[in-house]
Formats: C-alpha cells, structure tokens, sequence
C-alpha cells in the first residue's frame, strides 16, 4: 500500500482499490465544467480525495469546498490590475504561476495521482510528478494540435499565437506529452487510434467517454406526436463557431422554409461568430425562424433540448472533430429526440450504429435540407428518438465511463 507524503496511510476500498488523493488540473475557472464535475464526482464517490486546482480571472475565493472536491484557485493579482492578472494566468504549458500553483498544492495534499485536462497544461503536470514521484494521467477531451491548425485556417490568429498556439510546436509539444505521461484518457475510439498511430502504446489508452449522467436521462421521452401545423423545432448546442457548422443550417432552414416546411431552430450558446451568424440569419430572412438564446445555465439548455424534435450536430468534418465527441450528441440522445449529424466521423458512426437520426455532408446547406425532410415525419422521428435513447440507456451512460475512469486510475495508481 502506497503511503503518502504527508505519511498518511491509505485505507482500502472495496478490500482491492485504495483509496487516493488525487489532484486534477483544470486551466480555466470552476465552476463549471460537465466533464470535469462527472470525473470529480465520480472518484469522490469511489471514496477518493479529490483536490481541483483552477484559473482565477473572476476573483473568486481562493479556496472553495465543493461536493465533488476542494478547488484550490490562483490567487489574484490585485496589485497588477484585471487585465494583466488575467494574462499572468494564461496556461501556457510551463506558465511559473501555474507551476508554483500545482507544485504547492500536490505536494501539501501529498497526492498520489495527478490528473491533467487537455494539453496545455500537461507539461506542468508532468514537471510537478516527476518532482513528487506522482503518476500523471492526461484526460485528453480534445485534439490540440488540429484545433490550433483550424484557428489558423480561419486566419484569426495574432501575435502571441505564433508561439502558444503555433500548430506545429502544439504537434510536437503533444507528442512529446503522450510519450511523457503514465496514462491518457481519451474521449471516442478514434482519438485513441490516433494516439496508437503516434506511437502510444495501446495499454496506456482508456476509453472514457462525454455522456451524462444516467440521473439525467429523463424518464419520460420527448412526445413527437403533433398537430400538422406545429412547428418542428431543431435545437443546436454548444459554441458558436464557423468550425461548428451553423452557417449549412442556416442556409439549409432557408431552403426547408422556400419549400414549405414549418421549421424552426433554437440556438444554444455564444461565441466569436455570434454576431456573424446572427446577421446571416436576418440577411437570410429567418428572423421569425432562429431564436438565439445566448449563453445559459446546463438545467435551461437541457429544458430547450426536452421541448425540441430534433437535435443538431453540424461540426466540420476535419481533423479536429473526426477524433472527438460532444456532450451534446448524448443529451439528445438521452431526450429521445432524432440527431441530425454532419459527417465526422465519431457522431456519424454513432448514429450510424444506433440508427438514432440522419447524416448528411458537413458544410452542404443543401444536404443538410434533405436530411431534415423526413424528420418532419413524427412517426420516424419517434422510431430514430427511441432507438437512440435506448442506446444511452444500455451503453452510452456515465455509469459505464466511470467504470472505466476507475479502472484506469487503479491501473496507474
């Protein structure tokens, strides 16, 4: 049995699986988070120790005891002001502050596993392990490398980009970070063959996956039994993003529109395309069509997603997202509401193998249309919404990913 630095004992769990302290870094501000609230909430539960440490540009409490573990934040700056105090915090790899953060807080809390979200600050979780003689576990949610090289395709990189968001130092940064830690975490099957064909060995690869909770799947499905002149309502989560494909839907709800069809679309969320795709909106006379609802809490999204038909998933099919999931694609599924997905190749298999909605040509307005046409079918889109809930139900919970996330913290630890 591993004994911690402060020489505390572990007690067993279970008679087989000790029980852990365990440091998880996150490189923004928490609250919130969906994936890291399940992971922490997950090895609380499993009877583990589970200390946070997190970005600080709000000013909130420097430490804050929270069910799913006590988060640890950087302390401000105030004699520096906002701006600069914010910029100091950036996670820039080996970032001092974030280093000196971490390095305090593992080794007061004598942690026996470091858990590291998303390559920016992997180098420092790595740093600090090898320091403290603590296994890290990077929870790879995200492609890196790719998303930097779409940042650059879109032309919206600045100054300071060519050094922490330079495509081609973030690639290798990445491949010299998977080879570096004890274990990676990935989120679709296709990220982890990824990794393989970087070299990883397969062993230090666990599978766990961006889906919800199984006390959040709703025990009454979505009735799509309607009056002919309802409307059929598609709903879109997540970021507003040209990568994210919003401006195909668009230009394909003009065409359903000049075809008859009685379609509208709620948008979920905010970012830098907001206001472009809210001028292509109004530029496409859809003004009566689209409600923009902004950023809201997860509860008034998922309220959205429960009173909506059909759920969208337009995302680009390059790189970035044919090697991860969204969350969202679940929560339709759990709503038994039809997903109507671009072709990337992890939502497309998924509903694919599921038959749970329809596919159709990333960036095709008009594909993206006749897509749509049969889901104003209530029959069919009963029949899709069902079989996709079902899924959820047996293979697609949070109940199965945790399972897997304790096995792979065992693994290592």
């Amino acid at each position: 049995m591993r004994v911690g630095a402060v020489g505390a004992p572990r007690e067993t769990l279970r008679g087989e699986t000790a029980a852990l302290r365990i440091l998880k870094i996150w490189d923004a501000e928490y609250p919130w988070d969906v994936r890291a609230e399940k992971v922490m909430r997950t090895l609380t539960g499993a009877g583990h120790e589970v200390h946070l440490v997190a970005r600080n540009r709000r000013g909130d409490a420097v430490r804050e005891e929270l069910p799913e573990a006590t988060v640890h934040r950087l302390r401000p700056w105030r004699w520096a002001g906002a701006r600069l105090d914010a910029l100091s915090q950036f996670p820039a790899f080996a970032n001092p502050r974030w280093v000196s953060h971490v390095f305090r807080t593992a080794g007061a809390k004598g942690v026996d596993v470091i858990i590291v979200r998303d390559l920016p600050l992997t180098p420092t979780a790595v740093a600090v392990g090898r320091l403290l003689g603590v296994p890290v576990i990077l929870d790879m949610a995200e492609n890196y490398p790719a998303m930097m090289r779409d940042l650059w395709l879109d032309g919206r990189q600045g100054r300071f980009d060519v050094v922490v968001r330079n495509p081609r130092i973030v690639a290798g940064l990445e491949r010299w970070c998977v080879q570096a830690v004890d274990h990676v975490i990935v989120v679709v099957e296709e990220s982890g063959q990824r990794l393989v064909d970087l070299g990883v060995d397969p062993g230090r690869i666990s599978l766990v996956c961006n889906t919800p909770w199984p006390s959040r799947i709703p025990e009454r499905a979505t009735a799509h039994e309607a009056a002919p002149d309802t409307p059929v309502r598609l709903v879109y989560l997540g970021l507003l993003e040209k990568p994210r494909g919003l401006e195909a839907v668009l230009g394909g709800l003009e065409r359903l529109a000049a075809g008859g069809a009685n379609v509208r679309l709620d948008v979920i969320g905010g970012g830098r395309d907001d206001g472009v795709l809210r001028a292509e909106a109004a530029r496409l006379g859809l003004d009566e069509r689209v409600t923009f609802h902004g950023v809201l809490p997860y509860e008034e999204a998922l309220a959205i997603i429960a009173a909506s038909h059909v759920g969208l998933v337009p995302h680009f099919a390059i790189e970035s997202w044919n090697t991860t999931i969204p969350n969202k694609l679940f929560d339709y599924m759990s709503h038994a509401i039809p997903v109507a997905t671009s072709d990337a190749k992890p939502a497309a298999r998924v509903v694919r193998e599921e038959d749970c909605g329809v596919v159709f040509r990333y960036d095709d307005a008009g594909d993206f249309a006749r897509a749509i046409e049969p889901l104003v079918d209530p029959v069919e889109r009963t029949r899709l919404g069902a079989n996709g809930r079902r899924a959820v139900i047996e293979r697609y919970n949070w109940d199965v990913d945790s399972e897997r996330l304790l096995a792979a913290i065992a693994r290592v630890a």
